[in-house]
């Protein structure tokens, strides 16, 4: 063969949609090693292959209970009691308002679930039972609502974001930074999406699990009880303070596409939890010197990621009147008018809030022991989006300050591990 002549090359996926795939593939993966593998890495002898695509079948049931819980979480966003507060600035300087009442919407929902149950109206086994089809039901629900994103945030209304053109791009990260119907005043997607249906559900997936443990074998085990309690205690101080989040990236940067939509509503419920169902079967006497150590590792994470992130937040709301460790902030000024805050905690770390972040998913695992290598992909997993995110900003900083950025870099040298990463 002639050696100039060129193969013809395979065309790639693109990074989109490999992404897309991978989620996917993963969720449904760990799902299938904890509940029909025996919480085993790799299929054995054990595998009940048959079983695993018989309970991700969708039916017309699971679908029927996630759309009213959807709802119904939508309604709550309307009518729970809370606040109206002010965004932070837009590129034109403009401010969106949102609805603070995560909390109340809990609150709602814990008592009408609680009535529910104890009316026998509805039985929290269903959800155990019901595990593999939710999957594959929100699934399908994520891609058909983020169409619609896709389709939406490009009507000039809109005013859609910096797309690509190119459809599995856009399709993924979104066309639009803050889609609301109708546009401007109306129900905000992407906030509602962050803490409601997900973060609420959550919890109620957690305490469907322990309950199912219950009625199982009689008793909750300590494992699962801390499982439950650090992870309700972090969704709930997320919804105690959700005003926080219009300060995250999240909110101010990310486009809501399918990246976001997947993981706001099936990835956070549905994996999170995989500790919790993982212990079902697993039960074993956690000793209460490990359960206390677990604990205060987890509040250390909690502190870190909470004071660290409170200072960067009262620094943006009021730069001139706040004060960091008892001092007066030190910060470098850029050309675009803003303030980098490089003093406190972010003194330390460029990203500091997120080594509080991963001690907190590692604190989830703990408990689970060393039995299965499955519930510590969750935290791997979540410390490797972290990097990846930290990475991304710091490409979207460079680009945004140039020069400035380049000066707080060498300010603030660490990335999120001060003196290690």
């Amino acid at each position: 063969m002639n050696e100039h002549v060129k193969k013809p090359r395979r065309k790639k996926l693109p990074v989109a949609q490999m992404n897309m795939i991978f989620l996917m593939f993963y969720t449904y993966y760990v799902y299938f090693c904890v509940a029909f593998n025996d919480g085993a890495m790799f299929p054995g002898a054990q595998a009940d292959i048959q079983g695993f695509f018989h309970a991700i079948m969708p039916t017309w049931e699971a679908a029927g209970v996630y759309l009213a819980w959807f709802v119904f979480q939508a309604i709550l966003y309307y009518i729970a009691p809370g606040r109206v507060v002010d965004g932070l600035p837009l590129e034109d300087g403009s401010r969106l308002k949102y609805r603070i009442n995560g909390f109340s919407s809990f609150i709602i929902t814990a008592a009408v679930v609680a009535i529910s149950v104890w009316q026998e109206w509805f039985s929290l086994s269903w959800i155990y039972h019901n595990f593999g089809a939710l999957l594959t039901v929100i699934t399908i629900f994520s891609y058909l609502f983020s169409f619609f994103l896709y389709f939406y945030g490009k009507m000039p209304v809109n005013q859609p974001g910096k797309v690509t053109g190119m459809f599995f791009v856009d399709f993924f990260m979104g066309t639009s930074l803050n889609p609301r119907v109708p546009p401007v005043k109306g129900f905000d997607f992407k906030f509602f999406c962050e803490g409601r249906p997900g973060m609420i559900g959550w919890i109620l997936v957690d305490v469907a699990l322990a309950a199912f443990q219950y009625e199982r074998y009689g008793f909750v085990s300590i494992s699962m009880i801390l499982v439950c309690v650090l992870q309700a205690f972090y969704v709930l101080h997320y919804l105690w303070q959700e005003d926080f989040v219009l300060s995250t990236i999240d909110i101010r940067t990310e486009r809501f596409g399918w990246m976001l939509v997947y993981g706001d509503l099936a990835w956070v419920p549905l994996t999170y939890s995989l500790g919790a169902f993982y212990l079902i079967e697993h039960v074993h006497n956690l000793p209460v010197w490990g359960a206390v150590l677990i604990v205060l590792f987890s509040i250390a994470g909690f502190y870190i990621f909470r004071a660290s992130n409170m200072q960067k937040d009262r620094f943006r709301k009021d730069p001139d009147n706040v004060l960091i460790w008892g001092k007066k902030p030190e910060y470098l000024d850029t050309k675009r008018g803003t303030k980098l805050l490089v003093s406190g905690y972010w003194g330390k770390a460029r990203h500091i809030n997120y080594l509080g972040d991963a001690m907190i998913a590692l604190s989830w695992a703990l408990p689970c022991l060393m039995g299965s290598f499955i519930p510590y992909l969750q935290p791997l997993w979540f410390a490797f989006l972290l990097i990846t995110r930290e990475r991304r900003d710091d490409r979207w900083c460079k680009k945004k300050y140039g020069e400035d950025w380049e000066r707080y870099r060498k300010r603030v040298p660490w990335r999120i591990l001060p003196g290690i990463y």
